[in-house]
């Protein structure tokens, strides 16, 4: 009988210890967590929702006046709306230059900074500086540069081929925002790829020298598939940047000439603020979210896949 008493007071106690440890843990969980998630919740949770359920009116942004409309901003955004398919086109287009181009030329660059070159360090500085430059600012300097700069210098240099601005066709302004956009962002992807060429076992590297393979099977062989994780984190941040592309479309080719250059955010921001049709434009934002998303998560998985196989 005194087994039992003492069996169920042991009990007693460890239910004691173990609810106060659980409250203990709570309680630095809501001090640790409970801040960021209010921002979170205030910043991105609340405003997705409200706009989620705006995207169902027909809510011009100004007035209190609001309709319920169902599906018909959507019905418009896919049977009707020309310009929105068109800047989805172009944002594709657009998208797939800029992540190919951004990610060879930041892999390129860090195969060229983890040399053994003395200036390593000052040419990791000054590739990476234009990505401290905000996107209007950036902007606003290359339209100088292709309207100014360039034109002025095949003036005097009489090379015609120079003397147009590169924005003042659509064809040239499409090709102005990829130059910028690797300008920038080239040198934020160099940096995660040194991070993954410095992890590179350089015994695997001295090995395969000894066995006969020339730099090119070294890179596709060794090197490419021991820094997979790294073309994973940058494929999915050039792909995020680049169908996220607002500022630098909107100071640099203001979507012209006529249209020719308008992406996905730009038209959101256009149909939102400018026609003053809020509803339609956060329609257009929620179906933007779900292909960025969609085509995300799929990225993720097939290059995850590729890791493992690697």
């Amino acid at each position: 009988m005194n087994k039992e008493v003492e069996t169920v007071v042991d009990d007693a106690t460890d239910f004691k210890v173990s609810y106060r440890k659980k409250r203990r843990n709570s309680g630095s969980f809501i001090v640790f967590v409970g801040p960021a998630f209010l921002v979170f919740a205030a910043l991105v949770l609340i405003p997705f929702l409200m706009g989620l359920y705006y995207s169902f009116t027909n809510w011009n942004g100004v007035v209190g006046n609001i309709h319920y409309v169902g599906f018909d901003n959507y019905k418009y955004i896919f049977t009707q709306d020309a310009d929105f398919k068109q800047s989805f086109i172009i944002t594709t287009k657009y998208t797939f230059f800029a992540v190919i181009l951004t990610n060879l030329i930041g892999f390129g660059l860090a195969l060229l900074v983890t040399k053994g070159l003395k200036s390593r360090n000052i040419l990791r500085t000054i590739f990476f500086l234009p990505n401290l430059i905000g996107g209007l600012l950036l902007g606003f300097i290359w339209q100088f540069i292709f309207n100014k700069g360039l034109t002025s210098l095949g003036a005097a240099l009489g090379i015609d081929s120079l003397m147009q601005s590169l924005l003042g066709t659509a064809n040239g302004a499409f090709w102005a925002i990829i130059i910028v956009a690797i300008w920038q962002g080239a040198g934020y992807i160099m940096i995660i790829y040194v991070a993954a060429l410095q992890g590179v076992p350089q015994e695997l590297i001295e090995a395969a020298q000894v066995d006969g393979a020339d730099r090119f099977t070294t890179l596709r062989k060794i090197i490419i598939p021991m820094v997979a994780p790294a073309v994973t984190v940058c494929l999915f941040l050039t792909i995020s940047w680049s169908f996220k592309v607002f500022d630098q479309n909107l100071s640099l080719t203001g979507g012209g000439p006529f249209k020719s250059t308008e992406m996905l955010a730009l038209n959101i921001y256009t149909e939102a603020f400018v026609n003053n049709r809020y509803g339609l434009g956060e329609a257009k934002a929620i179906v933007f979210f779900v292909v960025v998303a969609a085509i995300s998560i799929l990225q993720v998985y097939l290059t995850k896949k590729r890791e493992v196989e690697a």
